[in-house]
C-alpha cells in the first residue's frame, strides 16, 4: 500500500500551497503521487463542490454532512484506493477530520452522527498522517482573495473559531497520526518542516 497524507486547517491557512511544494518535491525523486482535494477531486465531486461552495439555496448541516461525504466516497472509490494500492503517496487537501471540525463542531450535527456518515463514506479508510497547519482565523482571512463562498462567508469569530477550537479538540483526543505546524511561518520553512516529516516517514536518508 502507498502513504495517505492529508492536510487540514482553516481558511487560509495555507494547505493548497504546501501540497503543491510538498508534489513538487515527490515529482523530483521519482516517487509517484497523486494530489487531490475535498469535496472534489472528479468530475462528480466536482459539481457536488459547486453546490457545497456556491448554492444559493439554504443547506441545512446535515444535508452538507451528507453531500460531502458523498463527494468524498466517489473520491476513494475512483482516486484514493486505487492510488494507495498502486503504491502511490496520496496527498489530500480536505478528509474526514473537515467534516468533523465544520458540520461538528462548528454547524452543530452531533459528533457521532459525523463519525458515522464518515464512516459509511471512507469505508475504514484513514490517513497515515494528518498535517494540520494551525492559524488563527482573523489571520487566515487576511490571505483570502477578493471574493468568498459560503464556508468562507461565515462569522470568523463565532463559526471559523469554533472550526479551529474543533481541531484543536480532535488533535488532544487523537490516537492516530497528528502533526501541528505554526502556519503563520513562511511557506518554505513551512514547507522544510513538511518534508522532514514526509521524508521520515518514506525511509529516505
Amino acid at each position: 500500500m502507498g502513504l495517505f497524507i492529508c492536510f487540514e486547517g482553516g481558511e487560509g491557512s495555507g494547505k493548497s500551497t504546501q501540497i503543491r511544494s510538498l508534489k513538487r518535491r515527490l515529482n523530483q525523486l521519482n516517487i509517484p503521487n497523486v494530489a487531490t482535494r475535498e469535496p472534489g477531486g472528479t468530475h462528480f465531486g466536482n459539481r457536488l463542490r459547486k453546490i457545497l461552495m456556491f448554492s444559493k439555496d439554504t443547506l441545512t448541516p446535515e444535508t452538507e454532512l451528507l453531500l460531502f461525504n458523498a463527494s468524498r466516497s466517489h473520491l476513494i472509490d475512483t482516486v484514493i484506493q486505487p492510488a494507495l494500492e498502486e503504491g502511490k503517496v496520496v496527498l489530500c487537501d480536505r478528509f474526514s477530520a473537515s467534516t468533523l471540525a465544520y458540520q461538528g463542531y462548528a454547524r452543530g450535527v452531533a459528533l457521532e452522527t459525523v463519525k458515522s456518515a464518515n464512516m459509511i463514506a471512507t469505508r475504514g479508510i484513514q490517513p497515515d498522517l494528518n498535517i494540520f497547519l494551525d492559524i488563527l482565523p482573523e489571520k487566515g482571512f487576511q490571505r483570502l482573495p477578493p471574493g468568498r463562498d459560503r464556508f468562507e462567508s461565515e462569522d470568523v469569530h463565532e463559526f471559523h473559531e469554533r472550526v479551529r477550537a474543533g481541531y484543536l479538540d480532535l488533535i488532544d483526543r487523537a490516537t492516530d497520526d497528528w502533526f501541528v505546524i505554526d502556519a503563520t511561518q513562511t511557506p518554505r520553512k513551512i514547507a522544510e518542516i513538511v518534508w522532514y516529516k514526509v521524508r521520515s516517514m518514506l525511509d529516505l536518508v
